[in-house]
């Protein structure tokens, strides 16, 4: 058995708990599940309130700068509908990825009645978190961030406001994938208006002035491109951690697997969900109306909306 001493290190380096071992979790501190997740913390929420501003700006000057009014009909329109329906499959994964709970552990169910539902072995060790008083399941880690045990927490990105971790990692997925698309989509438009405006003389490049023009496109172009490196690299990053089945904080410290690892493609079809679709790629998948509008609000670090 473990001593007191030892039973409330963070379980990152120890084990915490045996069946024989008692506890300082009540009952009544066992949250109910089932809630909107959402983090109050201010950080993370000015940094979502950022990246929806850039890319509505994105939006604005591709639309009404480079756009509109038309120089050629079907150009305009198409780019339009491209570029639009790509920055609202953006905005909605990053919804999703910032309102989905990543996979949180219950706080406070390290108690002795959750225990004996367990039914352990006679001299089994399990974990228990000290932060949050909960028991510990297996690749699971401690964000100070949302206060939570998060199972197969990647990491904890503030430009989401929230975890990476087993319920959301497609979300966050597909956000930096349409981001990178709409930042390629941007800095193509660029160049071909840089164009057209030399070309025209800037006497007829949009219905802004030269000056202004000049100055949005400069800096959409200066965005795509930062949002561009940021995304692409955190989506090969994020791919390359589903198909060797290793999370961000276990490739750094460097973790041996104790589980069954899922590897290339069976890895793509647990995190995106069943076999490849157009689902995949969609982050609508999964939403049940009456399912959200049902769950119940409560404050705290995380609550409902």
């Amino acid at each position: 058995m473990q001593s007191t001493g030892h039973r409330f290190r963070d379980v990152d380096h120890h084990p915490l708990l045996s069946s024989e071992d008692d506890f300082e979790c009540s009952s009544a501190n066992v949250e109910p599940v089932g809630r909107i997740w959402f983090i109050s913390d201010a950080c993370g929420m000015i940094c979502a309130v950022i990246t929806w501003l850039l890319v509505l700006y994105a939006d604005f000057v591709v639309t009404f700068v480079m756009l509109l009014p038309p120089k050629n009909y079907w150009y305009s329109l198409i780019n339009g509908i491209v570029f639009n329906c790509l920055a609202v499959l953006a905005l909605s994964s990053h919804l999703r990825a910032m309102l989905t709970d990543p996979g949180a552990v219950p706080k406070g169910n390290a108690t002795k009645e959750y225990m004996e539902n367990l039914q352990l072995k006679p001299g089994e060790v399990i974990y228990k978190c000290p932060k949050c008083c909960s028991i510990k399941p297996e690749r699971a880690h401690h964000c100070s961030i949302c206060k939570r045990c998060i199972r197969k927490m990647d990491h904890h990105c503030p430009w989401v406001n929230n975890c990476v971790g087993e319920k959301n990692q497609k979300f966050f997925v597909l956000f930096t994938m349409y981001v990178a698309l709409i930042s390629v989509h941007a800095l193509i438009l660029c160049g071909f208006q840089f164009f057209f405006c030399i070309r025209a003389q800037w006497s007829e490049c949009s219905g802004f002035s030269p000056p202004v023009t000049v100055i949005l496109i400069i800096f959409l172009c200066l965005e795509g491109f930062l949002f561009l490196t940021f995304t692409s690299v955190m989506f090969g990053t994020q791919l390359h951690s589903i198909c060797n089945d290793e999370t961000e904080i276990e490739r750094l410290k460097n973790e041996k697997p104790t589980w069954e690892r899922k590897l290339r493609w069976e890895g793509m079809k647990n995190v995106f969900g069943g076999q490849p679709s157009f689902l995949w790629i969609s982050p609508f998948s999964g939403i049940r109306i009456r399912r959200l509008l049902s769950r119940p609000m409560k404050g705290g670090p995380e609550f409902a909306v």
